[in-house]
């Protein structure tokens, strides 16, 4: 039986592994053994990274939404009380995409909340 040596797997692995680290600065992009912990790095906080953004845009939608809200007489906790009461399901991306383009439309949903509420 011969023998089989690495070498070719190891260099597909390397080229792979430095492939992900293009752009990096000096040593990180360069040598493979900085290189290898610089990527696992950075594919742990890329995946943090995803579900930050969730987060971040549920945020900005809600801050949306309440300064429009504000504009209209009601805090915010007040409007989406009031929605849930009236039935009216919409979700918060399509309240803050009309609280920035549609103002008579988000109008309309406040004065349906403060009915409810009243």
């Amino acid at each position: 039986m011969a023998r089989i040596k690495g070498a070719l797997g190891a260099r597909k692995r390397h080229k792979r592994v430095l492939k992900l680290a293009k752009g990096y600065r000096g040593a990180r992009s360069k040598q493979y053994r900085i290189a290898k912990q610089s990527v696992m790095r950075a594919l742990t906080s890329a995946f943090a990274g995803r579900k930050q953004k969730k987060r971040d845009m549920r945020s900005l939608w809600i801050t949306r939404i309440n300064a429009a809200a504000r504009l209209n007489g009601m805090s915010y906790s007040k409007l989406m009380h009031g929605l849930k009461l009236a039935g009216v399901d919409v979700n918060r991306k399509m309240l803050a995409e009309m609280a920035v383009s549609d103002a008579d439309g988000f109008k309309s949903l406040t004065d349906i909340a403060k009915e409810k509420i009243a």
